[in-house]
């Protein structure tokens, strides 16, 4: 292992990193905004089941991802276009504290870079960026069905409790919502970094090609990082999340906390790359509307939302393929 392959490893880890960092809110938001967790304990209980998740999912994202682009064009230049592009515009976004993907960022960056390099776009594997672009749509959608349902069926189910008594069992109950959000977070997030750092060991030699199941050293480290940036938080993401779609009570924190894990967990059984984003987005602006009253919704912060979510593939992707044209141009690659 080369120590350009070395550093590209580490950025990775940075990558994972900003990405537990900008993708707390999401694990969080709800958790924090009524008030069931301070900041900071909710940041830990987070990160805590962010790390320990890889005991409970098969790789099927990673090895996806480690097979999306056509294994001649997986250079450690295009990794690192791919890289560098999805991290400056994850930190753009958390500076405007926009909700953005980190999931569709790093899948923007490594299309992008390797476009660029292979010069067409049948590089990548269309199955695999397909079902990513699907997901665009799919995950919010079913985050908001599933949130929308749950809150209706909880709303029956309690009519008769006094206001009191649903405050304080959700309460409860919220805390194993947000540990199952976490854990979907966790389960999903950490195995693109996993899936881009065994393709690049895969193409310097260091794994064998056949079945790109990431090392266990990596499965750890990549948790370890994503867990880490979880503690570092993202306030700014925070109050857009859980304060400014719709002001939530526990018991609607609870409901958008499983719909986003139900959401999360399916993905993953799957093998597909979502975005944990659009999935709590879409299960907060459910339960939001499962009131009767869409005005409950804040539907000007969510259209912002929209389009930092659809700006972020083509952006990227811009990014990425940038970079990767100058680090070919410093490291004399042909």
């Amino acid at each position: 292992m080369t120590t350009y392959i070395l550093i590209i490893i580490v950025i990775a880890l940075v990558f994972d990193y900003i990405n537990g960092f900008h993708d707390a809110a999401n694990s969080i938001a709800t958790v924090v905004s009524t008030r069931v967790l301070s900041p900071r304990t909710a940041v830990l209980w987070a990160a805590i089941f962010n790390f320990i998740a890889f005991a409970l999912f098969e790789p099927t994202v990673a090895r996806n991802i480690a097979k999306g682009v056509e294994a001649a064009f997986i250079t450690p230049n295009v990794i690192l276009g791919g890289l560098l592009g999805a991290i400056v515009w994850n930190l753009l976004t958390w500076w405007w504290g926009l909700p953005s993907s980190s999931s569709h960022a790093l899948m923007g960056g490594f299309a992008g870079a390797a476009v660029k390099s292979a010069g067409r776009l049948s590089v990548l594997d269309a199955t695999v960026f397909g079902k990513t672009a699907a997901f665009i749509l799919v995950s919010p959608l079913l985050g908001a069905i599933i949130g929308f349902a749950l809150m209706r069926a909880i709303h029956l189910l309690a009519r008769s409790w006094t206001p009191g008594k649903v405050s304080s069992r959700f309460r409860r109950l919220q805390l194993a919502s947000a540990a199952a959000y976490s854990l979907g977070h966790g389960g999903n997030d950490a195995q693109k970094t996993m899936g881009i750092i065994t393709a690049l060991l895969i193409s310097a030699g260091v794994q064998q090609g056949g079945d790109p199941k990431p090392m266990l050293w990596v499965v750890l480290v990549c948790h370890a990082a994503m867990g880490l940036g979880t503690l570092s938080g993202g306030w700014r993401i925070v109050k857009t999340m859980g304060m400014k779609i719709t002001k939530l009570k526990p018991v609607g924190g609870f409901a958008a906390e499983t719909a986003g894990a139900a959401t999360l967990f399916s993905a993953t059984a799957l093998g597909i790359p979502v975005s944990t984003t659009h999935t709590i987005t879409g299960a907060i602006v459910g339960v939001g509307g499962a009131s009767g009253r869409l005005s409950t919704v804040r539907w000007g912060v969510a259209g912002r939302i929209v389009w930092a979510w659809i700006f972020t593939i083509p952006a990227s992707a811009i990014l990425s393929a940038t970079i990767y044209t100058i680090a070919r141009f410093i490291s004399g690659e042909p």
